[in-house]
């Protein structure tokens, strides 16, 4: 069952979430990966947030650009951790999807990561963390890439 669900606005954001997928899989994760958009498939979105936590999801991870509302639509159809991802698009190069992801009202909460793929991968780590808490196995693989952090000095 997944523990994680990845939601992505658009198919062309699969590109920018690979390395997300990436450690998930590279950590035992168990994840699951859906394309909704807040502005397209609205209804979606809601049931999304609102089924989540009863077919096993912890933690949400969702990527957008430009706008970025959808962690934000996420966050208010469910009381799970979401992580936004800001997503680089047009001439703001993802400055305004980091704005719109961290400027959420109070009472909604969404962590928000880096723009891209630096964030794409702080977004598994987190949620890794997370989990962490929770399930020792996944503990046990994010301690270790951590000390292998520490063995190679990157």
């Amino acid at each position: 069952m997944a523990l994680v669900g990845v939601v992505m606005g658009s198919k062309s954001d699969m590109e920018s979430m690979q390395p997300c997928l990436d450690i998930l899989k590279e950590l035992s994760i168990e994840h699951e990966v859906n394309v909704i958009s807040a502005h397209r498939t609205p209804e979606k979105a809601r049931n999304y947030g609102q089924t989540a936590r009863e077919r096993g999801i912890e933690v949400i991870i969702a990527a957008a650009g430009g706008a970025a509302h959808l962690p934000g639509v996420l966050a208010s159809w469910t009381s799970i951790p979401i992580i936004g991802v800001p997503l680089p698009s047009g001439e703001l190069k993802g400055v305004d999807a980091l704005y719109s992801i961290v400027q959420m009202p109070a009472g909604i909460p969404v962590a928000c990561v880096a723009v891209g793929s630096a964030g794409a991968k702080n977004a598994a780590y987190l949620a890794a963390e997370i989990l962490g808490l929770k399930y020792d196995n996944i503990r046990m693989a994010y301690e270790g890439y951590r000390k292998k952090l520490q063995g190679d000095g990157k």
